[in-house]
């Protein structure tokens, strides 16, 4: 059996650090400088624009799906 300690970097300030419960962070700090990112939006999840007519025809299939149908 190996006794190899997996170390990665953190994402926030990149120092390389052992396993521990703030993981994949370093630290609180650097968990919590994260979460503000998150909350004021500097990370973002990219999204497709539809169209009135792309909408349409998503909400039509919605409407025909078992659970919506009466």
């Amino acid at each position: 059996m190996s006794n190899v300690v997996k170390t990665y970097k953190c994402p926030i300030c990149h120092k390389i650090a052992p396993e521990n419960k703030y993981k994949p962070f370093c630290s609180k700090r650097c968990a919590d400088i994260d979460l503000g990112n998150w909350f004021n939006e500097s990370y973002t999840v990219p999204a497709v624009e539809l169209d009135d007519t792309e909408i349409k025809q998503l909400q039509e299939a919605l409407d025909k799906t078992p659970e919506n149908e009466e």
